[in-house]
C-alpha cells in the first residue's frame, strides 16, 4: 500500500467517523435526544479516532497516528459497552431512540470494534511507512473535505457539550441545555 492510497483510505475513514458524529448531532438537534454523559464520552472517542485519521491525512501515515486511532476506539468502545451493559438489564429500559433496531450506544460499540480492527489491518501494510511522510504541496479535495468536516463536527459537539453541561457536571438524564437555561434565567451556570 502506498502512502497516497493510505491517505485516501484514512480520508474516507475520517468521513465515516464524521458521518457518525453528524448522525448523533442530527438526532440531538432534530429529535431533541440530548446525549447522556456516557454518550458524550463516546462522541469524544470518535473525535479522538478522527484526530488520528486526520493526522494520517495531513502528515502522512505513521504508526503513532494509528495508535491514537486505536486508543480512541478502545476508550470509546469501553464507554459504549458500559452503556450497553447498563441497559440490557431487564426492567432498566433503554436510553434514547433506536436506529435500525439498535440504540446508538450499541451501534457505537460495534463501530468502535470495526475501527480497532481497521486500524490494526492498516498497520499490517508496512510499505506505507517506508518513505518519510511528506506533506503534499496540495491536499486533494477529498482530504480537505474530510479534514474540514471533522474539524466542524469536533467543534460543534464540543460547543454543544458546553451548552448542555453548563460548565459543571452533566446530568445523567439531560432534558435541556443548562448553560442556555442559566443565561435565560440570569443566574449563571448550574452546579
Amino acid at each position: 500500500m502506498t502512502p497516497a492510497l493510505s491517505r485516501t483510505l484514512n480520508a474516507l475513514g475520517l468521513l465515516a467517523v464524521s458521518t457518525v458524529l453528524i448522525a448523533a448531532f442530527f438526532d440531538q438537534l432534530v429529535f431533541g435526544d440530548l446525549p447522556c454523559p456516557l454518550c458524550l464520552l463516546q462522541r469524544a472517542g470518535f473525535v479522538v479516532c478522527g484526530f488520528g485519521l486526520a493526522l494520517n491525512v495531513k502528515f502522512g501515515p505513521r504508526p503513532s497516528h494509528y495508535a491514537m486511532l486505536i486508543l480512541g476506539a478502545v476508550a470509546g468502545g469501553v464507554m459504549a459497552t458500559r452503556q450497553t451493559l447498563l441497559h440490557i438489564v431487564p426492567g432498566e429500559g433503554a436510553y434514547g431512540d433506536a436506529f435500525f433496531g439498535l440504540h446508538f450506544y450499541a451501534w457505537a460499540a460495534t463501530l468502535f470494534a470495526v475501527i480497532v480492527v481497521g486500524g490494526a489491518v492498516m498497520l499490517l501494510f508496512d510499505r506505507q511507512f517506508e518513505t518519510p511522510p511528506q506533506v503534499p504541496a496540495r491536499l486533494s479535495a477529498l482530504a480537505l473535505a474530510s479534514l474540514g468536516l471533522a474539524l466542524l463536527m469536533a467543534f460543534a459537539n464540543g460547543a454543544s457539550t458546553v451548552l448542555e453541561c453548563g460548565g459543571g457536571l452533566c446530568p445523567d438524564n439531560p432534558t435541556s441545555y443548562q448553560l442556555l437555561d442559566a443565561w435565560r434565567g440570569g443566574t449563571g451556570p448550574a452546579r
